[in-house]
């Protein structure tokens, strides 16, 4: 069935652009048709049939594909859209696979300063529109700092009072990255208490599970608790870049599935977003060490590596570590600019003739004395290949599944996911059809995460409009060269500005803060 928007709008009205004779594909399921989209300011005001639109700009989209301007709800834009650098802030990575919005705070490492962070980034100037997070790390971090211990009830107040906050000031729900140290020291019963400020508030619960493989309450255990969480809170749940990580866990996809389902079908909303690489994106640390091993923070790692008995301990465990995730040769060391960069941890190893723990341990103390625990840019940086192409198959065929790209420096996941989806998984391999892609790219994310006005091509709502060559729209970043720009955007719209032309970036810094309009529980004490 055609599906037109703005319709009643007259013809020989004038607009600024028209998009003509391109395959729309509108971010719903509806079938996809070839007709015009008319844009006036930051507005859609047409999609349908070819409508004679009088307009300063006519674009051909015969034998293209016209979309909504993709969304990626899990990034770690942050060091784009930071930058000092207006060319940089513009965004380019994502630009350039088509995606028009980003959304930060992930992991749980949004701040509780949502509206400032927000003012900040408006006004310097952003490529993209971006949403925000607030985290559950930096508010149990504010309050417990980096100590592996549950907060008594004066410092549970005052970390509700921060997700509260948050809220108020615009944040989509509250973000967890349980598997991360200090909130991996969390019990259930502490995230149930922060989390539901923000599920009075209308949020959501985005959660980086505890463990997406055996390191402690395993893959389907760590499930049940994200589902648990939703339930007791009372709202909507939502996997960030769900996957069966590590060789235990292989084949599991489908339990997984189960899970979820079973939940939805007894009315608890679940929902997930997947990145299409069989490696995973993580620091070192994270990956090998115990939790235990970081309790303290940096400082505390340290003094525990200088004492031989608890380093033997670290070091056992670590074996398993390695175990789960494939070997040191499945870790590829990806920060840039290190002597390390491009070569697996085994490589490494081999070079400084040491075992493959000490090869990590020297560079995650390197990274420590330098940088800090965790911190990006320290060298830590590690493109693990622990995925099976079954489980991420059956994975991305799922109702609730949308696309993200937990974009982080290093990995091609960065510059190239929506087009390495649409090459591998619909193009080459034919896992999903073209409509589910820009399905799970565009309407269904918008849905999800309530952004009122984006995800589709309807009139009325904001032009974030891609153009896309189906031919030639494919990534150009590997593992080996991670930072390369993708091809095939011919244009790409945010709010009505023209941010990529012909595959060029134009250098318009045409992004909004989305902030959610504050709830009226934002009135009542806490808020």
């Amino acid at each position: 069935m055609l599906c037109v928007s703005g319709a009643s709008a007259k013809a020989d009205e004038a607009v600024d652009v028209v998009i003509r004779g391109g395959m729309i594909y509108d971010g719903s399921d509806s079938k996809p048709f070839v007709g015009d989209v008319a844009i006036r300011g930051d507005r859609i005001v047409y999609v349908g049939p070819a409508g004679g639109y009088a307009a300063d700009r006519v674009i051909d989209a015969t034998g293209l594909i016209v979309a909504p301007g993709f969304i990626d709800p899990h990034t770690h834009a942050d060091g784009f859209l930071r930058s000092p650098d207006k060319a940089v802030r513009v965004n380019a990575a994502w630009l350039n696979q088509g995606v028009s919005t980003v959304m930060i705070g992930v992991d749980g490492a949004g701040t509780p300063d949502v509206a400032e962070d927000a003012a900040q980034l408006q006004t310097s100037g952003v490529g993209t529109n971006v949403a925000f997070f607030v985290g559950f790390g930096p508010v149990r971090q504010r309050v417990l700092g980096q100590d592996a211990r549950a907060p008594d009830a004066a410092e549970l107040d005052r970390m509700r009072a921060l997700v509260a906050k948050g809220m108020c000031e615009g944040a989509l729900g509250l973000s967890t990255g349980l598997f991360y140290a200090p909130q991996s020291f969390a019990k259930t019963g502490e995230v149930v208490a922060v989390a539901r400020e923000a599920a009075i508030r209308g949020g959501l619960y985005d959660t980086h599970q505890r463990d997406e493989s055996t390191y402690s309450i395993g893959l389907l255990g760590s499930v049940r608790e994200a589902i648990e969480i939703g339930r007791q809170a009372g709202m909507p749940v939502h996997f960030a870049h769900l996957k069966a990580l590590g060789v235990d866990v292989h084949g599991q996809a489908g339990a997984v599935i189960a899970a979820i389902d079973a939940a939805r079908a007894e009315g608890v909303d679940v929902t997930a977003d997947q990145y299409p690489w069989l490696a995973s994106g993580s620091n070192l640390d994270a990956a090998l060490l115990p939790r235990w091993a970081v309790d303290g923070g940096g400082p505390a790692l340290l003094k525990r590596l200088d004492e031989p008995a608890t380093l033997a301990r670290i070091r056992a465990e670590m074996q398993d570590n390695l175990r789960r995730r494939g070997g040191a040769g499945a870790l590829l060391l990806i920060a840039q600019g290190f002597p390390w960069t491009g070569q697996t941890l085994e490589q490494v190893a081999a070079e400084w003739k040491v075992d493959s723990r000490d090869a990590a341990l020297r560079i995650i103390r390197q990274s420590v004395q330098a940088k800090g625990l965790g911190e990006r840019g320290g060298g830590t940086s590690v493109a693990s290949f622990n995925m099976a192409q079954a489980d991420v198959d059956l994975l991305m065929q799922q109702p609730w599944m949308v696309t993200s790209s937990d974009g982080s420096d290093g990995h091609p996941r960065m510059f190239a996911t929506f087009p390495e989806k649409y090459l591998r998984y619909v193009r080459e391999r034919q896992v999903i059809d073209l409509a589910t892609f820009v399905r799970q790219s565009t309407g269904r994310t918008a849905d999800i995460y309530k952004l009122d006005g984006r995800g589709y091509l309807r009139s009325g709502y904001y032009a974030d409009v891609l153009v896309f060559d189906p031919i030639e729209y494919r990534p150009r970043a590997h593992y080996v060269n991670p930072r390369e720009l993708s091809a095939g955007v011919r244009k790409l719209f945010v709010n009505g500005v023209l941010a990529v032309d012909d595959g060029r970036t134009t250098g318009a810094a045409a992004g909004r803060a989305l902030l959610r309009p504050p709830p009226r529980e934002c009135a009542i004490k806490g808020g």
